[in-house]
């Protein structure tokens, strides 16, 4: 009988050596390890406060200095220390992308199974609300959350999570579906198993790597929605630093000091496309059928 001892998640070793083969998932945790340690160690790191406006931050005439000796990034136009203000909005991108992203990983995996293994009306019903939910666009949902809201760290955090379930819900409902059809299910009710055990001992397991795959795609998902909302305006808000807002601050000054714009959005780039590939990779080496795949 299948059992969830059999399931790719029963064998991390395994999946673990294929991982540390892929050039590009190591490229891509070096690039995570690298913001999280930073992220981290930003009040030993950090050679000024992030908020604190500098006397000698600006030129005499006023504008932002260039990365120099002293400002590793240079300054923003309150003379405030860019590399300084990047460590700390690392705290809030990486605080948001995973606070988010779980909570969304949870809702949509609680409402993924529930539907795809009671099916019927309650199934239908939440389903019906899942499409709901997909019908509006995501962007435009979370704007209107965070306008109503007092935009703060967690409430942000809070309205991602909301606008972000949809999509974790509807592919766990689908291979909860199938499982629900296998043999080894029918055998264990016909055992007169209940349906606790069938959930947490045959079909939680069989979800893990799915689960996995889709909770590290979706923090690069998270990080670029945090960076938007903050961008607009609508996100986390000053003096707070995050990588969004450093660009919403700073935008009138991109001609004249374009470091300010493209040095946060090449580390919000960047993050991305580390949990990306990390993400990628999970997928192809936990996934049976991509089994020998290079």
């Amino acid at each position: 009988m299948t059992d969830a001892t059999t399931s790719p998640a029963a064998r991390p070793a395994g999946a673990f050596a294929r991982l540390m083969r892929r050039k590009l998932a190591l490229f891509g945790l070096a690039l995570i390890a690298l913001v999280v340690a930073g992220a981290l160690c930003a009040p030993w790191l950090a050679p000024h406060p992030p908020e604190e406006q500098l006397f000698d931050g600006l030129t005499l005439e006023g504008a932002p200095l260039a990365p120099n000796a002293t400002f590793l990034f240079g300054t923003d136009l309150l003379g405030r220390d860019l590399f300084s203000r990047m460590l700390y909005g690392a705290r809030t991108s990486l605080i948001i992308g995973v606070v988010a992203n779980g909570a969304a990983l949870l809702i949509g995996t609680l409402i993924g199974v529930t539907a795809g293994f009671f099916r019927g009306w309650i199934g239908a019903v939440l389903m019906r609300f899942t499409d709901l939910m997909m019908a509006f666009p995501a962007l435009l949902l979370a704007i209107c959350l965070a306008a109503i809201f007092t935009p703060s760290l967690w409430i942000v955090a809070m309205v991602i999570a909301f606008v972000n379930w949809v999509q974790t819900a509807r592919v766990i409902y689908t291979e909860t579906t199938a499982l629900s059809e296998r043999e080894f299910i029918a055998a264990e009710r016909s055992l007169g198993a209940s349906t606790p055990r069938i959930l947490f001992r045959h079909i939680l397991p069989h979800l893990v790597p799915m689960i996995i795959v889709w909770g590290t795609l979706g923090i690069s998902t998270t990080v670029l929605l945090e960076a938007t909302l903050s961008y607009l305006g609508v996100g986390v808000q000053p003096p707070t630093p995050s990588w969004g807002n450093i660009i919403f601050e700073n935008q009138t000054y991109f001609q004249a000091a374009p470091w300010l714009v493209f040095i946060p959005g090449a580390a919000i780039l960047a993050l991305a496309l580390a949990f990306n590939l990390v993400g990628d990779a999970l997928r192809d080496v936990l996934d049976p059928t991509q089994r020998g795949a290079e």
